[in-house]
């Protein structure tokens, strides 16, 4: 059948739980870029745009102190180059100590994600990391009063899976099995989700001959059936999701929450990269971003409202390998729309003052006052 392999794909890009976090969706924002807004610009877009959930992929001190008294809730995260470092206890509460107690009195703090894909890469050393910086980092929250606060995840690839069609089957890699089970005995002790950053985009520009578009974009199609359970599945991502429920279960799990902590589709890709357009950008988040309104839950699970962190709030222009790995966003750094998706009613980057503690300090270009301005040095520089 033609999805028995496209639903498992290594994932190129570098989400029941704690009461405060509310399902819907979240945008990552990424800041592999030297062109960005300062976060303060950030805060009053993602307010016109009623966008409440940021996901970071640090612990960004010059985010966190901008969106001070704000009603946004982040999602943080530990570098895997950090995750040895992590396993000591001491290391650990002091990271927590350094990074989220200065700010999580005035700044919602809801989840530490501990690493990104680990298991699905090839790094032995690095996969026997991950469960006890997950844990030393829970022991510390819960040390220094934070864990009625903050969960603690990491988040995966779907390359962790051995099999993934049909959904009912699905399994992770055997040879996993040894991190992957205490990991999910981690969660279920733990009462934390199992995150997965997923895109059929791969699935559909690796083959487009052989995976329809209609069914990877949400777009009307007539689906397909997993024979174990009648169950009809009319897009890809929730088979996928469906398919690492149905891996937990095979190993004993059903109190687990899935959330996609990643999720998009790019604006634009290189020659081979069938299918990386605009238009289809635009109908792959807004077709998804319905169902989130709707509050849609998978075949297997209809009751559970999917849980989404788009990718991407901007284009960043300094991410390396092929070029849709820099047209992920939502935005332009300039803050003009690269499509809508029906959040943006009015959306726009405010035009701000600029002083030298508010500019990001990981942008190499001084910040104009007008986004017109800024635009415009964008432009120079970047053609």
């Amino acid at each position: 059948m033609w999805l028995t392999h496209y639903f498992l794909f290594p994932i190129l890009l570098s989400d029941s739980i704690v009461p405060t976090l509310s399902l819907g969706i979240g945008i990552n924002y990424g800041q592999i870029a030297n062109n960005l807004p300062a976060p303060a610009q950030v805060l009053t877009l993602l307010g016109s745009i009623n966008i409440s959930r940021v996901k970071l992929y640090d612990a960004d001190p010059n985010v966190l102190s901008a969106f001070a008294n704000s009603n946004i809730e982040f999602v943080i995260s530990i570098s895997n180059g950090n995750l040895q470092n992590m396993t000591s206890a001491a290391n650990a509460q002091s990271w927590i100590q350094q990074s989220v107690q200065p700010y999580i009195s005035q700044t919602k703090i809801s989840c530490i994600v501990v690493g990104n894909e680990v298991l699905g890469g090839s790094d032995a050393q690095l996969m026997s990391y991950l469960l006890p910086a997950m844990q030393a980092v829970y022991t510390a929250l819960g040390n220094l009063g934070l864990s009625s606060q903050v969960y603690v995840t990491s988040a995966h690839s779907l390359a962790i899976l051995a099999n993934s069609f049909p959904p009912s089957a699905g399994s992770f890699l055997p040879s996993i099995a040894s991190y992957i089970q205490p990991i999910l005995s981690f969660h279920s002790q733990a009462n934390s989700p199992f995150l997965i950053n997923a895109y059929p985009f791969f699935a559909y520009t690796d083959n487009p001959g052989e995976v329809p578009l209609d069914y990877v974009l949400f777009e009307p199609n007539n689906g397909t059936v997993d024979p174990n359970t009648n169950l009809n599945y009319d897009n890809m991502l929730y088979a996928q999701i469906d398919a690492v429920y149905f891996a937990m279960k095979a190993m004993g799990h059903t109190d687990i929450p899935i959330k996609i902590s990643e999720t998009g589709w790019p604006s634009k890709g290189d020659p081979n990269q069938v299918g990386a357009t605009v238009e289809n950008a635009a109908l792959y988040n807004g077709n998804l971003l319905q169902r989130i309104q709707e509050k849609q839950g998978t075949p297997a699970n209809p009751t559970v409202p999917i849980d989404v962190y788009v990718f991407a709030l901007f284009n960043e222009n300094l991410k390396p390998g092929p070029t849709s790995e820099r047209n992920y966003g939502l935005y332009y750094p300039n803050g003009t729309l690269v499509y809508n998706i029906g959040l943006q009613e009015g959306g726009n980057l405010p035009q701000l003052n600029y002083s030298a503690s508010s500019i990001n300090v990981r942008n190499s270009i001084p910040y104009l006052i007008t986004t017109n301005a800024l635009f415009a040095v964008f432009l120079i520089r970047f053609q």
